[in-house]
Formats: C-alpha cells, sequence, structure tokens
C-alpha cells in the first residue's frame, strides 16, 4: 500500500503523532491543551506552530525537541521545523477551565478523589521531619507513583533546597504549575520571597497561603501528596485539618523519651480534628560503628512510646512504620540537594526508605466519602 500524499492526511497523522507530545509541567498532550495552532506540510517540510501558555516558558526547548522528534517519525516528513507563539488571555482562560473547571476547588478535598494525603508532623523541631519527607517523596516516586509536596513549614521552608530546586514555578491565569525535581512535583513559599528572606505572617496570612497552595497550584493526577507541616499543633496543622480532613498524620520522633512525649502531642491533635495517624517513624534511631556494633547515643524507646501511647489515645492501632539510623550523609545529601535516597539508595537508609514508601503506597484508601455505584433495588 502506498503512503498517502496528500496535505489533509499528511496533518491527520503529524496531528496524531503530535498528540503523543506531553507538555512537560502540565504532564497532558499539547493538541489536548490547545497548544497546537497550526501545521503546515508540503513536500516532506513540516512547520509545526505551537503556542505556550506564557512568554519565555523555561521548557521551551524541551517541547520543541519533543515535536520534532514525534513529528520525523511520521513516514514522508523529511524535516520539522517548530515556531512557537503565546497563547491570548482568553486562550489562557479557556485552558485553566479545561484543566480546573469554573471554581478553585481542593481536588484532595472532593469525595471521589483517590490522592492518599499524607501530613509529616512533628512535636518539635530538629527531628529530621523535612529529611524524612524529601527522601520519601523521592522514593515513592522511583516506585513509578505521581507525587507532590507542599513545604507547608512556611517560617521554616527548606524542601526546595533539600532536593536541589531552584526554578521558579510558572503562573497560567491564575493557576500555578508547580516545580518537579527528581520525578516529585514541589511547591513551596521559598519559590516567591528573596533569597533567604523571612517570613513574618500570622494566622490568617498562613491559612491563606496553604489554601492557595491546594486550590490554584495545578497538581494534576496523583497518587500520593506529602506535606510537610511545620513543628507543634499550631496555625497550618489547624488549618489543613479543616481543608483536607480526609488527610493522615505520619509522627516523626526521636528515641528520646522528652522528644517522644512531645511528639504524642503532635499525632494527639488527630483525636480534636478527627483525622487519622498513618504511623510514627523513629529517626535516629542508632549511629552504626566501625566495628558493626550500634550505639544510641539519643535514647531508646522513643517510636514505641509514642505509637503506644498514640493507639491509647485514639483507641486505634497506631504502628511504628519504621526506625531510620543517624546518618551524617543523609545532612550532606540534604544540603547538596541529593536526598540520600537517591544519593545512596543501596545504604542501609536508602533500603529503610524503600520499605516505607512500599508500606504507604499499598494502604488501603477507606471509603469515608466516597460516592459508590450502587443503585438501590
Amino acid at each position: 500500500m502506498s503512503t498517502p500524499t496528500t496535505v489533509e492526511l499528511d496533518q491527520d497523522r503529524i496531528h496524531e503523532a503530535l498528540s503523543t507530545v506531553v507538555d512537560p509541567e502540565i504532564q497532558r498532550p499539547i493538541t489536548e491543551l490547545g497548544m497546537v495552532e497550526a501545521i503546515t506540510a508540503r513536500a516532506g517540510a513540516v512547520v509545526v506552530t505551537v503556542l505556550l501558555t506564557v512568554g519565555g516558558c523555561p521548557l521551551r526547548d524541551t517541547i520543541a525537541r519533543d515535536v520534532r522528534a514525534a513529528v520525523a517519525a511520521v513516514p514522508g516528513v523529511d524535516t520539522v521545523e517548530v515556531e512557537f507563539g503565546v497563547m491570548s488571555d482568553e486562550q489562557r482562560t479557556a485552558l485553566r477551565e479545561r484543566l480546573r473547571g469554573g471554581a478553585a476547588t481542593i481536588p484532595f478535598a472532593e469525595p471521589g478523589s483517590l490522592t492518599r494525603v499524607y501530613c509529616v508532623a512533628s512535636g518539635k523541631g530538629g527531628v529530621g521531619k523535612s529529611s524524612m519527607t524529601v527522601n520519601l517523596a523521592v522514593t515513592l516516586a522511583e516506585r513509578g507513583l505521581r507525587v507532590g509536596v507542599i513545604d507547608a513549614d512556611i517560617h521554616g521552608y527548606s524542601l526546595p533546597a533539600m532536593l536541589g530546586c531552584a526554578a521558579a514555578p510558572t503562573q497560567v491565569e491564575r493557576m500555578i504549575m508547580p516545580v518537579t525535581a527528581y520525578g516529585v512535583k514541589l511547591i513551596s513559599v521559598a519559590m516567591f520571597v528573596d533569597a533567604n528572606e523571612p517570613v513574618v505572617w500570622r494566622g490568617p496570612m498562613l491559612h491563606r497561603v496553604v489554601n492557595q497552595f491546594l486550590t490554584d497550584v495545578y497538581w494534576g493526577d496523583l497518587d500520593i501528596l506529602l506535606i510537610d507541616l511545620p513543628p507543634g499543633t499550631g496555625d497550618i496543622a489547624i488549618s489543613l485539618a479543616q481543608l483536607l480532613p480526609a488527610a493522615e498524620l505520619i509522627i516523626v520522633t526521636t528515641p528520646q523519651r522528652t522528644t517522644a512525649t512531645i511528639a504524642e502531642r503532635a499525632g494527639a491533635v488527630a483525636a480534636k480534628t478527627g483525622q487519622r495517624v498513618a504511623g510514627v517513624v523513629e529517626n535516629m534511631a542508632w549511629l552504626e560503628q566501625p566495628d558493626g556494633t550500634r550505639a544510641t547515643p539519643f535514647g531508646s524507646g522513643g517510636g514505641d512510646a509514642v505509637a503506644r501511647r498514640l493507639s491509647e489515645i485514639l483507641g486505634a492501632p497506631c504502628d511504628l512504620l519504621g526506625r531510620v539510623p543517624f546518618d551524617a550523609r543523609m545532612n550532606d545529601a540534604g544540603d547538596t540537594g541529593a536526598p540520600i535516597a537517591v544519593a545512596d539508595p543501596d545504604s542501609e537508609i536508602g533500603r529503610i526508605f524503600r520499605r516505607l514508601a512500599r508500606t504507604l503506597a499499598i494502604r488501603p484508601r477507606g471509603l469515608a466519602g466516597r460516592t459508590l455505584a450502587l443503585t438501590p433495588s
């Protein structure tokens, strides 16, 4: 059978090829997003005009490369040229409505949402809560899951640096595109302030920015959303309990009994908010010695104590999900923007995080708030 050569059929084939090109930020085909403005095909030479969502799009070169590769694979195409334009205000509005609908809502609070939301909490600072968040996130993403992370520690933001992420989010209309690092989608107030500028906000402003991260950021279809909470039981923890009542808490503690007692308070919040505690992670559980023995400079038993006490307070099993040893490389990896779960995946810590990720990834989701496809007889 000879290859059709009419312009119309060539354009159909080219359009079909372009449907395999995915926008790197939105993760949807560019044909579906209305980004393909025109296709011109003459005697094997193809010109594709692509509309960028915003001028100066940082991923322009990536889109051009993917378009050229997809179209060049069409039989009969000899050369491919990519031209760029920018969407009009009306086109951006149409795009936002296509993706999010007319009203700004929290997709993870919708009854049909299948995204598991975990809030990583601690009673006090310095226990490694943020390190837990980033290492869990990258490990879950390596399992092939679609993972998002919100740096909700507004006053102590740190996750972009720990993930080696210096990029700024793109804004389309009133929709913010999260930045991606190690396959994880990330948003943080650090992306909206200058250098190491302090954030001096009180309750209403804190609630507003957290709500904006949930409503105005386009997350797409996520399997898991991790939220790094600030230490303690303050405004942000309360706001998130109101905005995401189905979110589960992961409590991070150290073996020290004093720290464990404070960590209990962070978990006990669930008794007042109606949330569920997914479990406890004990960080700095031991220090590996050169002779292979384990020292416990931070004490022992804190994780078990928190899990046991929260089980009593909440009237439901609260498991110790795992223990993570103290390793200076964990701090070094965070400082260099390469989480240890990625920088040294075959280390003992890397294996522990894979076990934690497997536990959290396979947790069954409850049916509370979901619409069941049942019809009364």
